[in-house]
């Protein structure tokens, strides 16, 4: 696979994981009451956040396996099984369902107050899928530039992320029930994909080893 094709598939990856479009209904849901500069505060605030969480994972992802003694090529196995599970649920929606149990809780529980870091930026834009695809890509950008690079990918995904959060009122109308299911399982289907190959290379890396 060239650089430009790991780029390609590193934003995917990334993208699907964190799953923009899916997340402007819970980001609503979870600012309920909120004036939009209260909203636009809010946004900032878990992009931050979310970004902090997935740089630091980004570049010591691997240092933080081996602490534990882990295999890059483990890692992409389970990490890619991981990722097959959070595409399954959303071709069947299950994991829409799951966000929105831990909006419901947030909003019961701290009444709006700290939401930016508890549950958006943890655990839905930096869930455990978007963290393990962090980790994972992390293993095919080595050197420091490589590596600069898919911190900017990561801050590219995180601003449609909060673009989406800015917008997310238009976005959830514009899309309605229909169109957000269809652009759900069509991200999981391709998660899926990718998944399949995360897989196939940690094997691939640990029948080598």
């Amino acid at each position: 696979m060239g650089f430009y094709d790991n780029l390609f598939s590193a934003f995917v990856t990334l993208l699907v994981t964190i799953d923009p479009p899916g997340l402007a209904p819970l980001f609503l849901a979870l600012t309920t009451g909120m004036d939009r500069q209260e909203r636009g505060q809010v946004a900032m605030r878990s992009s931050i956040i979310a970004f902090g969480v997935l740089t630091l994972f980004a570049v010591a992802g691997a240092q933080i396996l081996g602490v534990f003694g882990i295999t890059i090529g483990a890692f992409r196995v389970a990490g890619g099984l991981l990722l097959f599970w959070i595409a399954f649920e959303m071709i069947f929606e299950r994991r829409q369902e799951r966000h929105e149990k831990s909006a419901k809780v947030a909003i019961t529980r701290d009444h709006i107050r700290n939401i930016a870091a508890f549950p958006l930026a943890i655990p839905l834009i930096a869930g455990p899928g978007a963290i393990s695809a962090t980790i994972l890509l992390g293993g095919s950008f080595y050197d420091t530039a490589s590596r600069l690079v898919l911190i900017l990918i990561i801050l590219a995904c995180i601003v449609l992320s909060y673009l989406v959060f800015l917008l997310a009122e238009r976005v959830d109308g514009f899309l309605g029930e229909t169109g957000r299911s269809i652009l759900t399982r069509l991200l999981g289907v391709i998660l899926a994909a990718l998944a399949v190959q995360f897989v196939a290379d940690g094997v691939k890396a640990l029948v080598a080893g």
